[in-house]
């Protein structure tokens, strides 16, 4: 395939190990709007950990430049966009990032050009919401002068064997050519292999369900887990027995936040309801797994006052903060809705992490991480989230541990 001049658009958790990737066989312009992001690459450092120093360095030898000067994009015939989707306070989609960045593109779009969406929509916006804009800030015309694909991404941050390359690539475009044009493209990055969708709303459905069919699987064991909880068994035995069967699906109780599964599935939905139809079950798994911060803290709580029966001089460390373990992501977690919650019951709480950006962390949820606290100063310890660095903690003898995961061998309880 000829050499392609790529733009990345997003150097996020997706769009930096993509733009690293295209780097091997491309020229690869990596374009961010934060420029303190920008220097941090070009210093080799990766604040999300999905590349490592030798892996920037080397994309840097490849000629990769990253940028926060929009006019680099210039040089580009291929524009990849990876910015976020999230949903606001009323979750619904809040397609303000997107829309941005496709004016962005548009100012630079050329004949024969080709935009690719990787950011999770709902099936349509593609072609119904960016493509008029791509038409309207460049004067040309969709599938006449420039074209449009769209492959979602499936990056599951912290993970370093399922990466990039190793996961099948589903791909789109806007016309026969376009597909395969896209195919092909991905197919020299990705060695698991590419699937070519019918059609870019396909593609987009497809992404969007993915994580919808997880929230809903983690919503039924949540909903077993307050049952089993009242029933005085523990879930984790329940599940380990269940499990031995061939055909039983391995899914575990906890907190349901991040960028993907705690939002994705309002896409779908708000899409449903635009065209009539009013989903149940998809948004029946949102309302409960949403409530489960609230059934975690009361859980906690109630712990406290079982084992001392007042809260006057007892407090509470929270381990954990990001939004799943071994990652920094800190984007929708629910362990500070637990903090927020508890807070409220009129507990002392302190969160500590040892991956998560403090900084980003008070600029996000106003909240202090504890750095290096001592572990025998708190009546009860809430392991939220089972970073490698607290699995071999020696936890006070006396202190009541509540292991959200039941990852530990000496936890007092957990869901």
């Amino acid at each position: 395939m000829t050499k392609q001049r790529i733009g990345v658009i997003g150097l996020g958790y997706v769009g930096l190990p993509l733009a690293h990737a295209f780097s091997f066989k491309n020229n690869v312009v990596g374009y961010d709007v934060n420029q303190s992001r920008v220097e941090e690459l070009k210093n080799g450092v990766d604040c999300t950990r999905e590349l490592s120093v030798k892996d920037i360095q080397k994309a840097l030898d490849n000629g990769l430049n990253f940028t926060s000067m929009v006019e680099d994009l210039s040089v580009c015939n291929v524009f990849i966009i990876t910015v976020p989707t999230p949903v606001n306070n009323s979750n619904v989609p809040d397609l303000n990032p997107l829309k941005k960045a496709s004016i962005l593109v548009a100012s630079y779009l050329k004949k024969k050009d080709v935009v690719i969406y990787e950011s999770t929509v709902f099936p349509g916006a593609t072609e119904e919401i960016c493509v008029p804009l791509l038409e309207e800030g460049s004067g040309l015309t969709f599938n006449k002068d420039f074209f449009c694909g769209y492959s979602p991404e499936r990056i599951n941050p912290g993970d370093k064997e399922r990466t990039l390359t190793n996961i099948m690539k589903v791909t789109s475009g806007s016309n026969h050519e376009t597909a395969i044009f896209v195919d092909a493209l991905y197919a020299e990055i990705i060695q698991a292999g590419t699937h070519l969708a019918p059609n870019i709303k396909v593609a987009e459905a497809a992404k969007v369900i993915e994580n919808s069919q997880r929230d809903i699987n983690i919503a039924f064991i949540n909903e077993l887990a307050i049952i089993f909880d009242k029933l005085g068994i523990k879930t984790k035995d329940v599940l380990d027995a269940a499990g031995t069967k061939w055909n039983f699906l391995n899914f575990q109780p906890g907190l349901v936040g991040g960028h993907c599964i705690g939002v994705d599935p309002f896409y779908l939905t708000y899409k449903a309801q635009q065209v009539g139809y009013k989903p149940e079950v998809i948004l029946s798994g949102r309302k409960i797994n949403d409530f489960m911060a609230s059934y975690v803290a009361n859980r906690i709580f109630k712990l406290l006052i079982k084992k001392y029966g007042a809260l006057k001089n007892k407090s509470i460390l929270i381990l954990g903060m990001t939004f799943k373990e071994n990652c920094p992501d800190i984007r929708n977690t629910k362990v500070v809705d637990v903090f927020n919650e508890l807070i409220e019951l009129g507990c002392n709480v302190d969160i500590s992490d040892p991956i998560a950006s403090k900084y980003e962390v008070k600029s996000a949820y106003q909240i202090d991480l504890k750095v290096d606290p001592n572990l025998s100063d708190y009546s009860l310890i809430f392991l939220a989230v089972p970073h490698k660095e607290y699995l071999n903690l020696k936890f006070p003898r006396d202190t009541i541990i509540f292991d959200l995961k039941s990852v530990l061998q000496n936890s007092t309880d957990s869901l």
